[in-house]
């Protein structure tokens, strides 16, 4: 039980089955909608034929009756389908074709009743109308509907509690159940009630019928093949959409499955990408991109480590045989060769860690920093340079948004940099331009060939002058300088200085 339970959540849980169930039930209460606004619209029309009908036939006999047509000699219809009946002001039944002859009124809206002034004519004419409802009832001619007609036309007497109409004016229509003779059963009938007079001058009631069994009988077959022809176009619909949804969920599953593997073996692999432009293959671009920059990022990744372990693996080996030597010979030892050592192999690990962090996302302080108190306090700092560094600073704050000890680093080693290649000078200065603060580290040395100017920014990169790891360092200081200066919402770039050397041109946005 519980397995069948977890199977129909997972099912339930795939976007195939959702989708199918959700578009047949909304087809389903649009077919139930449409049908039921077809039926009502199909027995509307039915019924208003049928009005027409009835109401044509009560004045075909009305018309009669206003020609002098005796009643005896009024012509019919066929009361199985239009059955008339010519009612006096009193309930009595004056013509009638066949077994209605003989029978109460057909309808009791619309009859006929005479007016008078005195109070007691007006008790007589309600206890007429009081008997004529008990007749009604008790021959089985019932009102089922609400009548309806024009009170405003006017005539010798009231129809219904109204004015009576005319002829010429618009009938009463109502629905009655009646039985047309003895031995059928009651039926629906649209009947219409049409004042007249009886060739004697008697107001009289013409009721004229038309049978509803054809609008019935219609609506009932509308339904019926509605009813049938829902369950096959719903499993239609379902079967359609699921057939559908799983065509254009199959490359999803073939992302998926290949993502599957992709995680787990070679970042290298690509998910397929479909031939369509929709979101799908949208979907798989950017999937493939995303794997491309990982893929990248892991090469970039597996790279630093081999240069950090090669760059490592120096010091420490030039520490462990100093250290070997001075075990075996105490008297050889030098404490300036570890000292320097040990120095470099702490700077390595500083800027290792330093990278690290960069890499794993770390955003820099938003500390209001001035960088002409930073660059005047950093270069006062700097007593054991081989050239002096001169600088040009304006005198005023130059303020700007980020970390103190980040921005001092990037300083630092842009003039260490600078230190290494220089020949007799180097420079140091702070400006303003559109909304930047501009900071320019110069040096006489021999420069920077255009086309290393990008590649000296990558980590361990070291050009020809400056291999040597005891004087050209790790080649991470620029790299560094880099990561920070983008990290802060800047650049940085190498041009060429005059008359010779390289200029490194840091930019970084003002404090707001």
């Amino acid at each position: 039980m519980a397995e069948r339970e977890r199977r129909g959540r997972s099912w339930w849980r795939s976007v195939r089955a959702r989708t199918t169930t959700v578009a047949t039930a909304v087809v389903a209460v649009a077919l139930t909608a449409a049908g039921l606004m077809v039926l009502t619209s199909l027995r509307h029309s039915l019924v208003d034929s049928a009005s027409v009908q009835a109401e044509h036939t009560a004045r075909q006999i009305a018309g009669q009756l206003e020609q002098g047509t005796e009643l005896t000699a009024l012509r019919f219809p066929d009361s199985d389908d239009e059955p008339v009946q010519i009612v006096s002001a009193d309930g009595r039944v004056l013509a009638a074709e066949g077994d209605l002859l003989g029978r109460e009124p057909m309808a009791n809206f619309g009859q006929y009743s005479a007016t008078t002034d005195s109070g007691a004519d007006d008790d007589e004419d309600d206890d007429d109308e009081n008997e004529d409802d008990s007749d009604n009832a008790a021959s089985g001619a019932h009102d089922t509907g609400e009548s309806t007609g024009s009170a405003a036309n006017t005539a010798a007497g009231t129809v219904g509690g109204n004015t009576a109409t005319s002829s010429s004016a618009d009938p009463i229509l109502g629905n009655v159940q009646l039985a047309v003779d003895d031995s059928s059963a009651p039926e629906n009938f649209r009947v219409a009630a049409l004042a007249g007079s009886a060739p004697d001058g008697r107001p009289v009631t013409v009721y004229a019928g038309a049978s509803l069994e054809t609008a019935d009988s219609a609506v009932a077959e509308a339904r019926e093949a509605m009813l049938l022809g829902l369950l096959p176009l719903l499993a239609v619909v379902a079967a359609v959409t699921w057939l559908v949804t799983r065509r254009a969920l199959r490359p999803v599953e073939a992302i998926r499955s290949e993502l599957a593997e992709i995680m787990h073996g070679d970042l290298s692999r690509r998910v397929p990408e479909p031939a369509t432009r929709d979101e799908i293959a949208r979907l798989a671009a950017t999937t493939n991109d995303t794997l491309a920059a990982l893929e990248q990022t892991s090469q970039r990744q597996r790279r630093f480590i081999a240069d950090a372990a090669h760059e490592l693996r120096s010091p420490i080996a030039s520490l462990r045989t100093q250290l070997e030597v001075t075990q075996a010979h105490p008297g050889l030892l030098e404490l300036d060769g570890l000292l320097g050592d040990t120095v470099r192999l702490e700077h390595l690990a500083a800027d290792l860690l330093l990278l690290a962090r960069l890499d794993a996302g770390e955003q820099p302080r938003a500390d209001t920093v001035d960088l002409t108190s930073l660059i005047d306090e950093e270069l006062g700092r700097r007593v054991g340079d081989r050239i002096p560094v001169e600088s040009v600073l304006p005198g005023e704050q130059v303020l700007v948004t980020g970390s103190t000890t980040q921005l001092a680093r990037v300083l630092g080693n842009l003039v260490d940099n600078a230190q290494r290649h220089a020949a007799t000078a180097v420079r140091v200065s702070l400006d303003r331009v559109v909304g930047r603060a501009v900071v320019l580290v110069t040096d006489d040395g021999r420069g920077v060939p255009e086309a290393d100017r990008d590649r000296i920014f990558q980590r361990f990169v070291r050009l020809d002058d400056a291999r040597s790891r005891d004087d050209g360092g790790a080649g991470l200081g620029l790299a560094i300088v880099r990561d920070v200066v983008t990290r802060h919402g800047g650049e940085i770039r190498v041009e060429g200085a005059r008359p010779r050397g390289a200029r490194f041109v840091v930019e970084i946005p003002l404090h707001r």
